[in-house]
């Protein structure tokens, strides 16, 4: 059986890494790469073994699988174009800039019986799998994602950039429908918000607080999830955590064993599992869907407050 051809659109900071791990993964033959900066485009072919292609349709005749690495705004339209065109996809997220455009993708590609898959990387962080085997009923979930000034993906704001990580994570942990929002947040360096906070209450009674910034000094990158037995606390960034337990005594705290992997890698791999044998994505396209009419929601909260 000849091997899955895969290919990358937009090879920015993010689809550099997905060319190098395409690149390095035997399980796939890395075919193509298409970027309207045709340099850096024939640069990273170069540099990674493969075809800069010289347009949109001709790289779709070289892949069955692709990545789109591209700004959200364009999304849409080249996702749509290689839909179209019977190609499984990995797109980063957000899925598209609106839910009505994502909800379409998704349509399109169960129609087409295609795979949709969602760059929410997260989920393929060996922390959320720790998190996922001990978590039993979450009743209180915080969360913090701060990071410096990218000076990239400012064409969203913080909570389409980085929060949506956070709010897709907490959608699959919590599985209950929203009841409330508040949401502040404000301008710093952008036009959209560079620091915001959403607080949601759901029917089941969980509540998530999410904090998350893009003019910190620091990265950040934690979740702590409080449920009846236990307290959880684990960092995505180091690929640590504990557990806090009562006991007889009082309280126990243990370390949480975490075996480190590079979470785009294991997400990678999984898309081309999920491309060759058609099993489904852990993060859907309606599953992302999910996500960002919830980012996008809590983005409106915070415009009029913000123009007050």
């Amino acid at each position: 059986m000849s091997r899955l051809r895969v290919g990358v659109v937009g090879v920015g900071h993010i689809g550099k890494n997905h060319a190098r791990l395409y690149a390095e993964l035997s399980a796939t033959e890395f075919s193509a790469i298409y970027d309207t900066d045709t340099a850096k485009a024939q640069q990273l072919a170069k540099e990674f073994g493969t075809t800069a292609a010289a347009s949109l349709e001709q790289f779709a005749e070289r892949v069955d699988a692709a990545s789109i690495a591209t700004p959200t705004s364009t999304h849409f339209d080249i996702a749509r174009h290689l839909l179209d065109r019977g190609k499984h996809l990995l797109i980063e997220k957000p899925i598209a800039d609106l839910p009505a455009q994502a909800t379409q993708l998704a349509e399109l590609a169960a129609a087409r019986q295609l795979v949709l898959q969602v760059g929410h990387v997260e989920r393929f962080n060996p922390v959320l799998s720790a998190l996922e085997e001990r978590l039993t009923h979450p009743r209180f979930i915080e969360a913090h994602r701060l990071s410096p000034y990218p000076n990239r993906s400012t064409d969203i704001g913080v909570v389409l950039d980085l929060m949506i990580h956070d709010l897709e994570i907490i959608l699959h942990l919590v599985r209950s429908a929203v009841q409330t929002i508040d949401a502040v947040g404000v301008p710093v360096l952008s036009r959209g918000e560079d620091i915001a906070n959403a607080r949601i209450r759901f029917e089941n009674g969980c509540v998530a607080n999410i904090t998350s910034s893009r003019i910190s000094p620091e990265r950040v990158r934690k979740i702590r999830v409080f449920q009846e037995d236990a307290y959880l606390s684990l960092d995505y960034q180091n690929q640590t955590g504990e557990i806090h337990r009562r006991s007889a005594t009082g309280i126990d705290r243990s370390e949480v064993e975490i075996e480190r992997e590079e979470p785009l890698r294991r997400q990678l791999a999984s898309f081309l599992e999920c491309a060759t044998t058609g099993r489904a994505p852990k993060v859907s396209g309606f599953q992302a869907t999910a996500a960002l009419e919830l980012a996008v929601e809590i983005t409106k909260r915070i415009q009029p407050a913000r123009s007050v």
